[in-house]
């Protein structure tokens, strides 16, 4: 996908051919300035997925491109990251129980 539409166009192009109106994109980014997540976020806006930035330090352009971003304020990128896994645990553990919840 890369040697034929280049690095930057390589998340997109999996939104592009996946991607449903009314889906989840989620960008995950350090810096929030990330070319290839910044380009596949605006896909996704563009197929009316709903768009969920994760960055670090002040967000960057991934704040601005997307329609909620979660943002960790911190400069370290260790620290961004773990924060991160975290975050992506606890979506996976509220989608899981929604998903399965047991009838009362």
């Amino acid at each position: 996908m890369a040697n034929d539409y280049g690095f930057e166009r390589v998340f997109a192009r999996q939104i592009e051919a996946l991607g449903r109106p009314g889906d989840v994109a989620i960008g995950i980014s350090t810096s929030g300035n990330s070319a290839n997540v910044l380009v596949a976020m605006k896909q996704a806006a563009n197929q009316d997925l709903k768009t969920v930035g994760l960055s670090g330090k002040d967000g960057g352009l991934l704040a601005r491109v997307s329609a909620i971003c979660v943002t960790v304020p911190a400069a370290n990128t260790a620290r961004i990251q773990e924060c991160h896994i975290a975050i992506g645990h606890i979506w996976c553990e509220l989608v899981e129980s929604d998903l399965f919840r047991k009838p009362a």
